[in-house]
Order: C-alpha cells, then structure tokens, then sequence
C-alpha cells in the first residue's frame, strides 16, 4: 500500500494510470505473441490419429477464370510434375472462349496424360464463379480426396502435393498455407509479411482445433465432405469458398493442418500496396459473416497493438526520465518476441528473408488494418453474384 501511495504521490494520478495501462497492454500483446501464435510454430500434425494408412490418389481442381498464358507456359507444369506416388489428376475449369489459349491448353492435355481440362463458355450475361467452376470440378473429378488450387500459384516444389496429401492421412479436411511470391522492395515485403499475419490470425484458432479460414488456393477435403455439406455456402457470393465453407464443414477432428515449407505454394504478385490493399477488401467482404470469437480475437490484438504503442510513445514525451528507459525497454522486449515468434512460423511456412525489416512492418500493419476497416465500410460489390 505504502508503494502505491509512493507512486500516486510521485506521479500523479494521470501518470500512475500511464504506467498501469502501458503494463497491461504489455501483457496483452506478449500473450498474443508468446502463447496465443506461439502455438503455431509448435503445432505438431503428426500427433493426430490416422484415418488412413497410404496417402490416397488425389484430384487437383482449379478454375481457369481467363486466358492466363503465364498459367500454361510457367505454372501449369510445376503441378504437372509433381513426383506422387499414389496417382493423381489434374482437373482445370476453363471459363472462355475457343482460340489459341484453349488449343494451347489442349496441346499441354495430349502431352500429359493426368490433365483433365473441361471448358464452359464464357457468357458475360450469366457470369460464372469460381465457385460453380470448382463444383464442376469436384463433381468431375474421379478420386474421393480433392485439392483446390488457382490457377495464380505455384507449387513451391515437386514435393507440394505429396505433402498435401499425406495431410489426408489424418484428416477429411487438409489445410496448407499460400505464401505470396518474393519480390525486391520494400512494399513486397510488406505484402509478403501481410499475408503470413493475416494467415497467423486464423492458424491460431486452427490449431487448437477451432477452424473459420484456410488459404484459398491450397486446401484439401473429401467428397464425402463435400456432398454432406451440400456443396458450397453462401452462393450469392462470389468469394466464401475457403472461409465461409470452412467454418462450416471443418472441425477439431475432421482437420489436418500441414505446414511445412514443402506444402506451400506461392501466389503471383499482381502489383503493389494498392493491389494488395484491393485484394483485402474484396476477401474481406465475407468477414463480417466469421464467428464473433474469431472477429474478437483479431480485434483485440489490433486495438492492443495500437494502444500500446500510442501509450509507450505518451509516456516517452511526459513522463520522467526513468518511467522513458522502462518504456523503451518494453518496446524492446515486445518488438524481440514478435520477431522470435515471426520467425518460428515462417520457418514452418515457407517464408523467407524475415529479418529485422519485421519491426517495420510490425510498426505500419495496424495502420494498415485500419485503413482497411474504412475502406471495408463500403464492401467491393464484386463479391457478390
């Protein structure tokens, strides 16, 4: 008691409460960032039961939305090659028209003999989604255990679906994780960090079996899933099929999350911050439909990142000298476990060249989910049919 009239009378009421939100907001985000995504990089697929003894043949279904020939001529094979012992087929919706694209697509299908292509024409009257697109797919495959992919990755290796599909070993429902590609710069980066921080948000409740999100361009599942969940949700939207389907279909017992950089496959990089930031929004659209818990989870840990720093940097200016080295040494010490954290998963994801740019983006990333919640008051009407 004598302590804390000794601080009150020392610094005041408002600098005694400085002090205690700054400790407490402290706490908070060593939480999130020791326990709550520390979990991630220790999260061990190999513990859960087998469901099966083999890894199973599988069927890989990607819709083909446009006349992409950067898909052909530099994508496209890195599935075709993949070295996967059980079998499997590669199944591509293709959403056009016919000319050279579609003979070219045709020449890779004779040349190969697991390639599947079915085409519908494309109607700008009666557009197609992706998601009709990969109900084709699914529905045409010839396995019982499915990959959805896109047709702007990357498997990172020829060992990508041998990976994948050892997941079905232990799962009906099979997570990976979607890096985007690595380019120079700064705003790549930051992109890059983006992507691995908005994937955290989810793997964090995945692994403790509590699944709302996956990436879009590499999940598995089975048919029997599938079908038992009458296909797809929410299909006035154009967007939904890894989120809003999950949250659905996907359980502590049914799900099997691999990550290892072998199963990641890497995103093209269409552009920059503006792209990136467009990209969110669309995707984003859906995300008022998540459960409460998982909205509360990200949210706290934005608002707490910001109102620490804002605390901290109160603090720095107004206080007295030794309350300033304190306040710094905080800073210090949250900013080193982001940074350990940081690494561990991308360690197990895939992502390369973290280094100590990470404080940079560990900095910018709450003003940039911010800018993002204003932007999602006006939702992208493309998201929806």
């Amino acid at each position: 008691m004598q302590i804390f009239d000794y601080i009150i009378a020392h610094y005041g009421w408002a600098g005694t409460t400085l002090i205690a939100l700054l400790l407490i907001l402290f706490f908070i985000q060593i939480y999130y960032h020791a326990v709550r995504y520390g979990k991630i990089a220790k999260y061990k697929n190999s513990k859960r039961k087998k469901r099966l003894n083999d890894a199973p043949p599988i069927s890989v279904v990607i819709p083909l939305m446009s006349e992409d020939f950067g898909f052909i001529h530099e994508r496209l094979p890195r599935f075709l090659q993949q070295r996967y012992e059980p079998g499997y087929e590669l199944v591509i919706i293709f959403i056009g028209t016919n000319g050279d694209f579609y003979e070219e697509l045709e020449a890779m299908r004779l040349q190969y003999s697991n390639l599947r292509i079915s085409k519908l024409e494309y109607n700008p009257r009666f557009p197609i989604s992706p998601k009709q697109a990969i109900n084709l797919g699914i529905k045409s495959s010839m396995n019982n255990h499915i990959i959805i992919s896109a047709a702007n990755v990357t498997p990172s290796g020829d060992e990508w679906l041998a990976m994948m599909g050892k997941g079905f070993m232990r799962g009906e429902v099979v997570l990976g994780y979607t890096a985007i590609e690595q380019n120079a710069g700064l705003g790549s980066y930051m992109i890059r960090m983006s992507r691995m921080q908005t994937a955290m948000y989810w793997l964090a409740d995945a692994v403790k079996g509590k699944i709302y999100n996956s990436s879009r361009s590499n999940f598995g599942l089975t048919k029997s899933v599938y079908f038992e969940a009458n296909g797809f949700s929410h299909l006035n939207m154009n967007i939904g099929e890894n989120d809003l389907f999950m949250a659905k279909v996907a359980r502590r017992k049914n799900t099997s999350i691999v990550m290892t950089p072998k199963a990641t496959v890497d995103e093209r990089q269409w552009g920059g911050l503006g792209w990136w930031i467009a990209q969110l929004r669309y995707y984003g659209s859906a995300s008022h439909l998540y459960p409460q818990w998982a909205r509360n989870g990200v949210e706290w840990d934005l608002r707490s990142h910001i109102l620490f720093f804002l605390v901290a940097l109160a603090a720095l200016i107004f206080m007295p000298l030794e309350v300033k080295i304190a306040t710094a040494l905080l800073l210090l010490i949250r900013f080193a476990v982001a940074l350990h954290n940081a690494k561990a998963i991308a360690k197990r994801l895939g992502e390369r060249a973290i280094g100590a740019r990470y404080i940079l983006f560990d900095i910018f990333h709450p003003l940039m989910m911010l800018y993002l919640r204003i932007k999602l008051i006006h939702k992208d009407p493309s998201a929806w049919k």
